[in-house]
């Protein structure tokens, strides 16, 4: 028994040296390892600059709001409405009219007084004022307007220099990014609301002429033509529409990118319309269903089915079937993608057109052009036409008929008036060109009749008149 319990002790006091050595001589000291984690606080303070965990931060709104919102001023448009008619008005043949007040807001974009606001904000005025930050009211004069984009450019005569909010680049804001937007919603002035950009290039109208910036910042009425900023306090775009059953905001609001508004009003500052530079192909864009029915097997980008006639994309060597990618730095998803980067541009401009053909990608300069085509009611697709055409059908000037309207195309054949026909005068004004056409169609009431003039094959010249 005395042996068992000496070897009992003999093992115990081994093991105890054996530890106390591998403690002692072997194992590394990790003590200021452990003290250090140990001395970190479970709840660690905003205000340290070395903390390994940050607790979420929301961005700093208030200098690129105080910024902005004394640049974005309050619009004032009075415009004249018909008003109920009375049994004196009947008799007396009068039409009454009521006066009407439609307010929107602006951004100042010079410290002389030019102002960026949407052409619906001012459309139809017979007053226009706007009214500062600082309460000081001034007439203001329309310089020009684009409805198409909605972009209108005004102009006061302040007594001061004025606080401008300073452009950025809309092609640089990001999906996900925090933007402000600053107007007077519902004439509450001066107020601001917070969003991320939801969406870009979002086409409202479904012909893809649009490319709003979508974003969930709060937008009502009163706010269009006020700003989207991003939180740098620069203007990436002009609070536009929202998409509402009740008119109010549910969610979604758009605005045209900055690129776009900013080009629109060089150009109506340095020649009194919009310059706009064309590719120069037709064409859809793809996706599962049309790549299908073409039989190819791409689903993104923009198919080209035709290329036009002296076009920078045929002397750049773009032909049918070609797959365009990429214009510059911007993806072509969607056809609205193409129109709004095509939308900053103007004639004479080069873009670098990234396409696919059997499968590789290339890379082609193309020099923009001027719009040379456009649609004519009744008629169809109209071109500009060139002065060996004018010659052969004996016209001094004039627009070509490309192609008839399938809707009326039955008329005009039983009428003898074929492609190629020559119109010189529209509503009895004459025309030498489809943005002289353009001006005329857009001038129109919804009212008004519809007179063309034209010299068919035969060189005689035909009238006709639509209602």
């Amino acid at each position: 028994m005395k042996k068992i319990l000496t070897l009992v002790m003999v093992s115990a006091l081994g093991g105890i040296l054996t530890l106390g050595a591998y403690k002692l001589f072997i194992e590394e000291d990790k003590t200021l390892v452990v003290d250090a984690v140990e001395a970190q606080p479970t709840l660690i303070p905003t205000s340290t600059t070395n903390a390994l965990y940050k607790p979420y931060e929301t961005p700093d709104f208030t200098q690129a709001a105080e910024n902005t919102v004394n640049a974005v001023v309050h619009v004032k448009n009075v415009t004249l409405s018909r008003g109920r008619m009375t049994f004196e008005d009947l008799f007396r043949g009068r039409s009454p009219q009521r006066a009407q007040l439609g307010t929107g807001s602006g951004v100042i974009i010079t410290p002389d007084g030019y102002i960026i606001t949407n052409n619906h904000v001012v459309d139809k005025s017979q007053e226009l004022s706007v009214t500062l930050n600082n309460n000081k009211t001034y007439e203001a004069e329309i310089v020009g307007t684009d409805p198409k984009t909605d972009i209108a450019l005004l102009k006061i005569e302040a007594d001061e220099e004025l606080p401008v909010v300073t452009f950025g680049d809309s092609d640089d804001a990001k999906i996900g990014e925090w933007v402000l937007a600053v107007g007077n919603p519902f004439n509450l002035t001066s107020t601001v609301t917070a969003g991320i950009i939801s969406a870009k290039a979002r086409d409202l109208s479904g012909n893809a002429s649009q490319a709003f910036i979508q974003t969930d910042a709060a937008v009502n009425p009163g706010n269009s033509g006020g700003a989207l900023v991003n939180t740098n306090g620069e203007l990436i775009g002009i609070n536009t529409a929202i998409t509402s059953q009740t008119g109010s905001y549910v969610g979604y609001s758009f605005a045209v990118p900055s690129n776009i508004a900013r080009k629109v009003v060089n150009d109506i500052m340095e020649y009194g319309n919009v310059q706009n530079g064309i590719l120069g192909v037709m064409g859809t864009a793809l996706n599962s269903a049309r790549a299908e029915d073409i039989e190819i097997n791409d689903t993104q980008g923009f198919y080209v089915s035709s290329v036009e006639e002296d076009s920078g994309a045929e002397k750049a060597g773009l032909r049918k079937g070609d797959i365009i990618k990429k214009i510059d730095n911007i993806k072509i998803l969607k056809f609205s993608d193409l129109k709004g980067h095509l939308s900053t541009k103007s004639p004479d401009d080069v873009v670098d057109v990234t396409f696919s053909r059997d499968g590789q990608l290339e890379t082609v300069p193309v020099r923009l052009i001027r719009n040379q085509t456009s649609v004519l009611p009744y008629v169809g697709q109209i071109k500009n036409v060139k002065p060996k055409e004018l010659k052969k059908y004996k016209a001094k000037n004039g627009v070509k008929i490309s192609l008839l309207d399938e809707n009326y195309a039955e008329y005009w054949n039983k009428n003898g008036i074929k492609q190629g026909a020559i119109i010189t005068a529209v509503n009895d004004i004459k025309v030498n060109n489809v943005d002289d056409v353009q001006n005329i169609i857009r001038n129109m009431s919804k009212y008004d009749s519809f007179r063309i003039e034209l010299i068919n094959e035969d060189g005689e010249t035909e009238r006709y008149n639509f209602k």
